[in-house]
């Protein structure tokens, strides 16, 4: 893969960033991924889903990359999540991805299977590398079966046929998802992978699976599609997914040949990336900046950095050095649809924006990092009916809103 062909400095946030397959971004602005649960009972892109992607096209990003669109629809990370495992919905999704991709923002897919973890305790029984329950409020009542081989192999299959149906409906590209705790993370954790075959052991087997799909991934999808991975610099976990060996998973990516890396952090049981937990990387302004650094030393694969970042002068800065290459922003495009266009405008940062609430239930992390996701989650259908700017619910209406609309939407997902 060859090196960036900017020069430190002149690059900055109305910047045009060319990936390795080709496709130009217009800007180094992207929307992240965040978990609409926007799809009818039957797992298509409902009307409200593809409203809501139209109003951010219209925003100003330059990469729009959806929430978690699930592979198999026995496993679903939360009720009422996109489902893409065959042509049924093909038509529905092929207008979800006109509707974003209309200004010409590129619509990236992300693909994903949840594992042992996934919201309430009405889901069938999950699976993941290992029969081990995960360490977190709400998700430690049911212990996972083990994958066979040959569900390895099938679950490889299924990240293949999603990807290639999403390009075939009109995706740019796909992105697969191997941070915060799903499966593909889980498989690279020594807490959660305590396999002694091929897939477990040590750093080399445990990375074997996200190798394997991102290989199958890149020959389905092409030469000239996006092939995208979000990647935990760290679990944040005593003997879990530490930074040495992410650094090492990073560079076998790149030379697997993505266009693009996204750095993220954390999982439900220590939820680094939404920004809950006390730990020292909230004293910056990028939660994940010192390890884009750090990879940035070695070859380099074009990086999306996203978390924590607010100002526009920051994001210019790190643009300017050279540490990423794109910009990611997640919940301030759940409360201003345009916050990438005022940014291009020149807007010092996104001052008037309303932040979440605060939703104080002491020793319990996960929750709140739930619950501060579900504050946003209650503006996308106000953004849908064309709001501009919304504030959403307080702490306690989020707080009894999330339990109802998760229990109702549970119950009428299967």
């Amino acid at each position: 893969m060859s090196p960036k062909t900017h020069t430190p400095g002149t690059v900055a946030v109305g910047s045009p960033l060319r990936l390795p397959c080709g496709v130009v971004l217009p800007n180094r602005l992207a929307k992240a991924a965040m978990s609409e649960q926007l799809a009818d009972i039957t797992g298509a892109p409902s009307q409200t889903l593809t409203r809501l992607y139209s109003a951010w096209g219209r925003g100003g990003a330059g990469l729009l990359i959806t929430g978690n669109v699930m592979i198999d629809r026995r496993a679903f990370v939360e009720p009422r999540n996109v489902t893409l495992e065959d042509e049924r919905h093909l038509e529905q999704v092929g207008n979800w991805a006109r509707a974003g991709a209309r200004e010409g923002a590129a619509m990236v897919m992300q693909i994903n299977h949840p594992g042992r973890v996934a919201v309430g305790p009405l889901y069938r029984r999950p699976v993941g590398p290992s029969a081990l329950r995960p360490q977190a409020v709400g998700f430690n009542l049911r212990k996972p079966r083990a994958l066979s081989s040959d569900k390895i192999a099938e679950l490889r299959r299924r990240f293949v046929r999603t990807a290639e149906l999403a390009v075939t409906a009109g995706f740019s590209g796909v992105q697969v998802h191997a941070a915060h705790g799903y499966m593909l993370s889980q498989f690279l954790s020594p807490i959660a992978n305590q396999r002694d075959d091929r897939y477990g052991g040590n750093a080399e087997n445990r990375r074997r699976l996200l190798l394997e799909i991102v290989a199958d991934v890149r020959k389905t999808i092409g030469p000239t599609a996006i092939l995208s991975v979000k990647l935990n610099s760290a679990d944040f976990q005593r003997g879990g997914f530490e930074e040495d060996e992410s650094l090492d998973v990073a560079l076998a990516l790149e030379a697997a040949g993505i266009d693009l890396l996204e750095i993220s952090g954390g999982n439900y049981e220590a939820p680094a990336m939404t920004g809950v937990m006390s730990d020292s990387t909230r004293e910056r302004e990028a939660y994940f900046l010192r390890y884009a650094e750090a990879l940035r030393a070695r070859p380099r694969v074009p990086l999306m950095l996203t978390g924590g970042i607010r100002t526009r002068e920051f994001m210019n800065e790190v643009l300017g050095t050279g540490a990423v290459d794109l910009i990611g922003l997640g919940r301030p495009f759940a409360i201003r649809p345009d916050i990438a266009a005022g940014l291009l405008a020149g807007e010092r940062e996104p001052q008037a924006l309303p932040i979440a609430p605060r939703i104080p239930l002491p020793g319990a992390d996960p929750i709140n990092s739930y619950l501060q996701l579900a504050w946003h989650a209650a503006n996308f259908r106000r953004i849908a009916a064309g709001a501009e700017q919304v504030s959403g619910p307080g702490a306690a209406r989020t707080l009894a809103a999330a339990g109802l609309t998760v229990t109702a939407r549970a119950l009428t997902q299967f």
